[in-house]
């Protein structure tokens, strides 16, 4: 009788612990989406002009500026690196972007080109630190994130630059039928960035390199050629979305751009990229980034002090930390 029920009991403790195991990897993968869900739930509720069209379009236009440099630092963060260089970058391709756009007329490529070509310059540093003098992420980027910041503001003497020509103001304010075009470029380089990281032989070398580079050098990936090309894409994410915030701003301030590194962290963590490594996607970070969007802007619409819109970021945070960790555990 006693084997009988042991038997009886055994596979439905294997049962339960199955149960459990689908319900962890359930509330791992999903949980962030879930909060997400949630909070627009909420907000529809708590909020009621939330859910109207110019509301949510304002929403993504926000996020546009920060979900673009979020995709080049998930590309960085997946090879368990790290780029603090990139609000710098926007105050320094913004400057560059401004300065030249009322002298070209409507040579609209040429500020633009000189603006994402900071980026690349700045991205290039930071690699170069990295790869070459084996200086770690954190410290190379600090140096890059200051470098950046004085260029910024000695071509002009800390002063504040506005006036664009037409061309250059459109790509941060104008539409494309209904649709806000930095939302577009926004969309644009997500699809680009994710096809790159999920369907591409450079993106698998990417999560080979962030999950354990010995490993992958020994399989003959080019290590050193992987972790140069995701610094240049963080550059020139980081520049795209300073031309777009100075277009949309109608200047540039060389100050532009302060703090803007640790909302992207927080986005890319947000979205489940793991801080060590080799785990990451650009559809995650995109729903990180709409949800810190769409926080920020219900704790206006509940006028909610802003004294503590950074505090609430930071709990959102660590809650993405603890539940990345708890999924790997």
């Amino acid at each position: 009788m006693t084997q009988n029920i042991k038997a009886l009991l055994g596979p439905a403790d294997l049962r339960k612990g199955s149960v459990a195991t689908k319900v962890k990897r359930f509330i791992g993968d999903y949980g962030i989406l879930v909060f997400f869900v949630l909070i627009i739930v909420f907000l529809a509720v708590a909020a009621p002009n939330f859910l109207t069209l110019n509301n949510l379009v304002n929403v993504v236009r926000q996020s546009s500026i920060i979900g673009l440099i979020a995709l080049g630092m998930t590309f960085i963060m997946i090879t368990a690196g790290i780029d603090l260089s990139v609000g710098s970058v926007v105050g320094l391709a913004g400057m560059t972007f401004a300065l030249l756009a009322p002298a070209s007329g409507g040579a609209f490529w040429l500020p633009l080109i000189a603006g994402l070509g900071v980026g690349l310059l700045v991205g290039f540093l930071s690699a170069a630190m990295v790869v070459w003098g084996g200086i770690l992420p954190f410290l190379a980027t600090l140096a890059t994130m200051a470098i950046a910041r004085t260029a910024a503001l000695v071509i002009t003497d800390g002063q504040v630059v506005s006036g664009l020509s037409g061309p250059a103001e459109w790509l941060g304010s104008g539409f494309i039928g209904p649709i806000p075009v930095p939302v577009i470029i926004f969309l644009l380089a997500a699809l680009l960035c994710e096809f790159v990281l999920s369907r591409t032989k450079f993106g698998s070398h990417v999560y080979a390199v962030g999950g354990n580079e010995e490993s992958a050098k020994k399989v003959g990936i080019s290590t050193t050629r992987v972790l140069f090309t995701v610094y240049l894409i963080g550059g020139v994410t980081a520049a795209l979305g300073g031309l777009v915030l100075t277009a949309r701003l109608d200047g540039a301030a060389p100050v532009a751009g302060t703090g803007y590194e640790l909302q992207v962290i927080a986005a890319v963590v947000i979205g489940g990229t793991s801080l060590f490594g080799g785990v990451g996607t650009i559809r995650g970070t995109v729903i990180g980034v709409l949800l810190l969007g769409v926080v920020m802007n219900g704790m206006n619409l509940l006028g909610v002090s802003s004294y503590y819109q950074q505090g609430v970021q930071g709990i959102i945070l660590v809650l993405a930390v603890l539940l990345n960790r708890w999924k790997s555990d």
